[in-house]
């Protein structure tokens, strides 16, 4: 199992997202999405319109079937707005181009989400990015901002605070920071 890394520059984020939103509007609203709510993969992709015209995003995560009630907050909302502008409430956020069955529209696997954020990563020089970086990158964001790790245990559904801290790479840019001028 790979282990990805969050995307810890700001600069570079900033660069993805305007690098996505030229080149493909869908990606661009799947990787905000992606960032700004810390939900999972398997979570953002059956989204349909009608789940973001609220003030929420209302799921039941599959992997914890737990209940979630996330805020769209003012530069997502606006981003959505302008995205399902003439969509129909039943049309998936993220639809595949490819049709399973006959003319069903589906919306895109995860294994496509991979490939296109792995292909954003690579042509911004990251490495260890993978579909889970979004969750990772809201995370480390959330925590640098709010140093709430209570909070943000709650959100991910995390026990242990080490947990947490290891999952959105704080631990190890600590570990890193620490030992860069130890010597003996």
């Amino acid at each position: 199992m790979n282990f990805v890394q969050p995307i810890r520059d700001s600069k570079k984020l900033e660069a993805i997202k305007q690098y996505l939103k030229e080149k493909n509007e869908r990606d661009y609203i799947l990787f905000l999405v992606g960032i700004n709510t810390g939900l999972r993969i398997s979570d953002i992709l059956p989204l349909k319109v009608s789940s973001v015209k609220g003030s929420h995003i209302v799921i039941t995560e599959k992997k914890t079937k737990k209940r979630k009630n996330i805020p769209i907050r003012k530069n997502l909302r606006k981003e959505l707005d302008a995205y399902i502008s003439g969509k129909l409430d039943s049309d998936y956020l993220f639809p595949s181009r490819n049709k399973k069955r006959r003319s069903e529209v589906v919306p895109i696997s995860s294994s496509m989400a991979y490939k296109m954020l792995n292909g954003v990563a690579r042509q911004f020089g990251l490495k260890e990015i993978g579909t889970h970086s979004m969750r990772k990158t809201f995370g480390y964001y959330f925590y640098n901002e709010t140093k709430d790790i209570a909070l943000l245990m709650d959100l991910f559904n995390h026990t242990e605070q080490k947990v947490t801290l290891r999952y959105v790479g704080i631990l190890q840019d600590t570990l890193d920071d620490v030992l860069r001028d130890f010597e003996l």
